[in-house]
């Protein structure tokens, strides 16, 4: 965040991470690592990088991790670090999905902040506990809603909330992909192996993996409670057991609607993520692929353009803004935007001191409705497709 980020730089320590998972051939864990790295907050110290001890060590000695803070569990990982003087601030948890709420019990329990992927758990009583536990312990949970960091996305946010779209009644949001397009999954692919699987996915395919996102990155800029949904979830791919196509229509509190389409299988999009926000004044377009733009259209006038650092973009997306108008600003950046959020986060509850309010990232409670959403849709799926409200 180099723009306005240069005003939260200070001399104090580097803040100290574990992490447990993203070892070899990890997709995610390396994104973790990229981000945590791009602020010059962070530096990972310790790992216990998979569920193999072996193979655990290897990648913690792989990532320059010294041999004796290179666990086999992470159980071991919580006991160890939360006695060391030099200890870790915090852990990051990129696991597959049945091991998140397991590993962040036994790091809170330690006393240890958290940071984990989406979602949260696998089911709504995990996400509870979890959520009571973060209560209880007083430790921060961030969630890696990564898409929430983007400066257009804040800058859309912040549009809703002075009121310049009136009052909002259409949200759509989509997330299309086509990587299990074919059963890529019996290739023994691994990424595709633990997202095809119930048992360590829980019981949602792509509304777990990607559709949770676009539900996330809807609800963070309109501000919206979702009251109500209608889901139709597909598996498209014979013998796969989850979903890999989600169509879910949206009622949320106070009159709006909306609808969500993720898919896994819609051939010829990558990662096609796009919001559209209709209100009484006006509306507002932004796309992934073109994320240093944000379209807003008042009603009656022309189409706006509106550019990251450029004018019109006002000090909710500056503040998490690197460079210059013009030079593109992207998915690692937005990601690491979310690791300095953090890291504010963090050292104002470890100086007991007050957090800047302007700071933003979603909770383990964004955790919980993350939860409750999944379970919602698949029961409204599972019982012929029919409305269900959000416990």
């Amino acid at each position: 965040m180099a723009i306005e980020a240069s005003k939260h730089k200070t001399t104090q320590r580097k803040l100290r991470l574990g992490m447990v998972g993203g070892g070899e051939g990890a997709f995610i864990g390396a994104v973790h690592r990229i981000a945590l790295r791009m602020d010059d907050q962070f530096e990972l110290v310790a790992g216990a990088f998979s569920s193999d001890p072996a193979r655990a060590k290897a990648s913690a000695l792989t990532l320059g991790i010294s041999a004796d803070r290179a666990y086999g569990s992470f159980q071991d990982m919580a006991t160890v670090e939360v006695a060391r003087s030099d200890g870790i601030d915090a852990v990051i948890i990129v696991t597959p999905n049945h091991m998140h709420g397991p590993v962040a019990k036994a790091f809170l329990k330690a006393g240890i902040h958290v940071i984990c992927d989406k979602p949260l758990t696998t089911t709504v009583q995990d996400a509870e506990e979890l959520v009571e536990l973060v209560k209880t312990s007083g430790k921060l949970f961030v969630l890696t809603h990564n898409y929430t960091g983007y400066p257009m996305v804040r800058q859309a946010r912040a549009m809703v909330a002075a009121g310049e779209l009136g009052v909002i009644r259409l949200v759509q949001v989509e997330y299309p992909q086509d990587w299990l397009t074919e059963a890529v999954e019996q290739t023994g692919q691994k990424q595709a192996s633990w997202r095809t699987d119930p048992a360590r996915s829980g019981a949602g395919g792509c509304i777990g993996d990607i559709g949770t996102h676009a539900y996330n990155l809807a609800g963070f800029v309109t501000g919206l409670k979702l009251e109500a949904l209608l889901a139709q979830l597909t598996s498209f791919v014979p013998g796969r057991l989850l979903d890999d196509d989600c169509q879910i229509l949206l009622r949320y509190q106070g009159g709006a609607r909306g609808s969500l389409w993720a898919s896994q299988v819609a051939v010829g999009h990558e990662n096609g993520l796009k919001l559209r926000v209709y209100g009484s004044r006006g509306g507002l377009e932004w796309v992934q692929a073109d994320q240093n733009y944000l379209w807003f259209t008042p009603f009656g006038e022309p189409k706006r353009l509106i550019t990251r650092a450029g004018a019109g973009a006002g000090s909710s997306a500056a503040r998490v803004t690197r460079v210059p108008s013009g030079h593109p600003e992207g998915y690692l950046e937005g990601f690491a935007n979310i690791y300095t959020e953090a890291a504010l986060a963090l050292r104002a509850a470890i100086d007991n001191s007050p957090l800047d309010p302007a700071v933003v990232y979603p909770t383990v409670q964004d955790g919980l409705d993350g939860m409750k959403f999944i379970a919602a849709a698949v029961e409204s799926s599972n019982n012929g497709n029919v409305w269900v409200k959000l416990k």
